[in-house]
């Protein structure tokens, strides 16, 4: 992790008093091992947390979930086959023409990979490894937008919007009032969403209790979906531009985090304690912010 992390950002992270949101992600991943967040980030049993507490109009139908895709796909129409323990793990069905021999060994791939090592992202280690199917509800087999909700303390203050995911990812970031707060790219300002407020409010409510989650929410027909939630957004390694978004929302989280107890700054031999567990899968580290 700490390699990477160095390689992507171009300087090494500050664990001792972590000011960035991206240091705290690293934060996170060594020393706050909340046994929520791999319940809230296994995506089937984020589903059932979700249809919960906002009910079962959130919520993509699961298909299928099991350990070995069949042998044929067993489900009419476009669908999607992912893996419930992990990030970017997906193939899409759009019309029959994909090659499903392929798809089931890319599934078991996704099943054989011990996801979260490289990283240190220790919450996906805990996560029981599978594979889930969900009807495809993009519109005309194009990926619907994706709505990443920032939620510090219990209220979002930032909405990342991804577009075109599946060739020309690229995103941005608003806030609540959609007030671009990245930086000026090619793209046009996509309109704000009309379900955003509901968005929110849904967001706001999963987020409860913890000092931040991002909550992912798709708008179909200009009805909102629940998606997923994620306690380590880009593993903590995607920049920012302008840089200056890195501190503010390190700043909100460190905010958030004043509202519980306070914990200690980690010691030297405790970060390294820390970067040894990625090392050697030892999970003896388990403190809470």
């Amino acid at each position: 992790m700490y390699l990477t992390y160095g390689w992507r950002h171009r300087r090494l992270p500050q664990l001792a008093d972590p000011v960035r949101f991206t240091d705290l992600v690293q934060w996170r991943k060594l020393f706050d091992h909340d046994p929520r967040q791999p319940r809230l980030a296994d995506k089937v049993a984020a589903k059932a947390y979700a249809r919960r507490l906002l009910g079962e109009g959130w919520i993509t139908p699961t298909l299928w979930h099991g350990d070995v895709l069949p042998e044929r796909p067993e489900w009419t129409g476009p669908f999607v086959v992912k893996s419930r323990h992990g990030c970017n793990q997906t193939r899409f069905v759009r019309g029959g023409a994909e090659d499903w021999d392929d798809i089931r060994r890319a599934a078991a791939g996704w099943i054989t990979t011990r996801y979260g090592y490289w990283l240190d992202e220790w919450l996906y280690r805990e996560i029981p490894r599978g594979i889930l199917v969900e009807p495809f509800i993009g519109d005309g087999g194009a990926l619907p937008v994706d709505y990443k909700l920032y939620v510090f303390g219990g209220r979002v203050t930032h909405i990342q919007v991804h577009l075109d995911r599946e060739h020309d990812h690229r995103w941005m970031l608003f806030t609540p009032d959609w007030r671009r707060r990245s930086a000026p790219s090619a793209d046009t300002d996509p309109p704000r969403p009309r379900s955003l407020d509901a968005m929110i409010a849904a967001a706001e409510t999963l987020g409860q209790g913890f000092d931040f989650v991002r909550t992912d929410f798709y708008e179909v027909g200009g009805r909102p979906l629940f998606g997923e939630m994620t306690f380590y957004p880009g593993s903590g390694l995607d920049p920012f531009d302008p840089d200056d978004l890195d501190l503010e929302l390190g700043a909100l989280w460190r905010a958030a985090r004043d509202f519980a107890p306070p914990a200690p700054a980690p010691s030297p031999s405790a970060i390294w304690h820390g970067l040894l567990e990625g090392l050697t899968g030892d999970q003896a580290v388990t403190r809470s912010v």
